[in-house]
């Protein structure tokens, strides 16, 4: 990494399969297929138009290929110069480098973590598999199966790497036609004969990477993953699938895949409808939860959810067993039975706290809101995840972990809610790294906005999302 100059540098901004595919696409442009030609007028068979279309499709692919290549070159040159930087600025050699994948994401508008993957690939690629390099630049390989041999050499050295990938060569047209599966279990192969004994330590290894996470899904659904060691996650479905074909054989008319699903949640949480004294923030308008409004809710960690939905969930009573959305009712109906949706559970394991929040009629911004709580800090913590709802970062949307401010209370920034943000940890730990800053920006049409400014003097604005009943207005 530290051998990569100025002249390679150079290179680097002037990539020749790029500009190959560049002028190929401009070239079947003018001679091949126009955006005309997609009406097959008598002239053209309607054969060769097809033809021409798939042999586009394919110097495109070639081209993102080689563009995540040339991406790769830039950001280990871009890491070299960084490192650079702060050497002259007097940062500690162990210090070297933090905050250049943060960077690197927002260039990419991706997030922290996907920007410490994205260098970490880029730098494997580089300094220790021309091969692959190679074969990404001439579209043999696309960056995701790229991705896929860095990943499964990543446990052995830098020299048994290279062998890996000196032995596979891509770029010779082995893995043409090959899928994923097969890629993966060809590098798995390699590696093991390069070295076994780290390919067993990383196997060992895995257990401890055992994890749990929530992401949402569509229609007011969520997806539940585990990462486990294979003989618990087989024992696991094993007893669900037994419970479900018990449950099966006595009658139960819901689906194996529906009684497994509600098995799992009994279980985990010792309710039947999973729900208890857990606390669920959903934000909705008075008029959504008392009127019956269309206006749709948000429910924190997942996102936007109908209000009909909403409803539903605030007036669950008896078993708390979610119920099926049905699309709101007209102002008609709701007329004829008016208060419907908004009654209180009477289920006693089931309690349901309404807090007020109060918006800005014009901008939606969130001015403030009741609090329960006698001291001010958490208060101010409940405001400001309403406000953020996710990381503020740009592009990261990872789970609100610090309270942060957004002017460091170093700098005299105030402990005020217009000062606070909420961030993910790294996102936090990268905005300290030297050259960082963030500011707030001048109220106008938009609700709460901040701006971060990168050491490379690069900025990018964070509008925190709209709250139920507000359309955002255009920045």
């Amino acid at each position: 990494m530290d051998g990569i100059g100025a002249e390679s540098w150079g290179r680097v901004l002037a990539p020749e399969p790029v500009a190959a595919a560049v002028t190929s696409v401009a070239g079947g442009a003018s001679g091949g297929v126009s955006l005309q030609a997609l009406t097959v007028s008598d002239s053209v068979q309607a054969a060769d138009v097809a033809g021409q279309l798939i042999d586009q499709l394919r110097v495109l692919e070639d081209m993102k290929s080689a563009i995540s290549g040339l991406q790769a070159k830039i950001a280990v040159a871009f890491d070299h110069a960084q490192r650079q930087v702060q050497a002259g600025q007097g940062v500690p050699a162990s210090e070297r480098g933090k905050g250049v994948a943060a960077q690197i994401a927002l260039a990419r508008r991706e997030s922290p973590n996907r920007g410490s993957r994205l260098l970490g690939l880029a730098k494997a690629l580089v300094t220790e598999m021309p091969h692959t390099m190679a074969a990404l630049d001439s579209g043999q390989l696309n960056e995701w199966r790229a991705t896929l041999l860095v990943k499964e050499t990543a446990c052995l050295s830098a020299e048994d790497r290279c062998g890996v990938d000196e032995e596979l060569a891509a770029d010779s047209g082995t893995f043409e036609g090959v899928g994923d599966r097969s890629l993966v279990a060809a590098a798995k192969a390699a590696a093991y004969r390069r070295d076994p004994r780290s390919v067993t330590q990383r196997a060992a290894h895995a257990a401890s990477e055992r994890h749990v996470a929530l992401r949402p899904a569509p229609d007011t659904m969520a997806i539940l993953t585990a990462l486990l060691p294979v003989a618990q996650g087989v024992a696991a479905y094993r007893a669900l699938k037994e419970s479900a074909d018990s449950a099966h054989s006595a009658g139960d008319e819901r689906t194996r895949g529906q009684v497994m699903a509600d098995t799992l949640v009994e279980r985990l949480t010792g309710t039947p409808g999973g729900i208890s004294k857990v606390e669920v923030q959903l934000v909705m308008t008075d008029r959504t939860l008392f009127q019956g409004d269309s206006e749709p809710a948000r429910l924190e960690g997942y996102g936007t959810v109908p209000g009909g939905w909403s409803r539903e969930l605030v007036g669950m009573a008896g078993n708390a067993q979610p119920r099926e959305f049905t699309p709101p009712r007209s102002s008609a109906e709701r007329q004829q039975a008016p208060g419907q949706g908004a009654q209180a559970p009477t289920d006693p394991t089931f309690e349901v706290y309404l807090r007020r929040l109060f918006t800005a009629p014009a901008s939606g911004e969130l001015v403030a809101m009741d609090s329960k709580a006698r001291l001010f800090p958490r208060g101010m913590r409940r405001f400001v995840e309403a406000r953020d709802s996710l990381c503020r970062t740009p592009y990261c949307g990872a789970p609100i972990r610090h309270i942060d401010h957004i002017v460091p209370w170093r700098a005299g920034g105030p402990t005020t809610l217009r000062n606070g943000a909420g961030l993910c940890e790294q996102c936090n730990h990268a905005k300290e790294n030297p050259g960082w800053s963030s500011k707030t920006l001048p109220r106008g049409p938009n609700a709460h906005q901040m701006e971060v400014q990168t050491p490379t003097g690069h900025t990018y604005r964070s509008t925190a999302p709209p709250l139920p009943g507000h359309s955002p207005a255009l920045v």
